[in-house]
């Protein structure tokens, strides 16, 4: 009885679809897809960002003096800055 129970749901699960991975941390149009912490300097945060428009950018965030370097490029900076420091506040790094 308890292998029918087993074997049954085992051929349910392979029955159900797989979940589809969700994007990163977002803010408005702008996602993190990847989040690490530099090598150098624990607190600075390297965030791969995308937005809407399938811009595509790496930059690091100074957790300590809440700045996001570079300073301009395609994603929209406030979105980008908003990541970074919630991303900071989620590593312990709090600005």
């Amino acid at each position: 009885m308890i292998r029918l129970f087993c074997l049954s749901l085992g051929l349910l699960l392979l029955m159900v679809q797989p979940a589809l991975a969700s994007p990163g941390l977002c803010t408005g149009p702008v996602c993190a897809d990847g989040i690490t912490r530099s090598a150098k300097n624990h607190w600075q945060l390297v965030l791969r960002l995308n937005d809407q428009q399938g811009h595509r950018e790496k930059v690091v965030m100074n957790c300590r003096a809440g700045q996001l370097s570079p300073m301009s490029g395609p994603v929209d900076r406030a979105y980008a800055t908003a990541i970074g420091l919630r991303a900071c506040r989620l590593a312990g790094e709090d600005a």
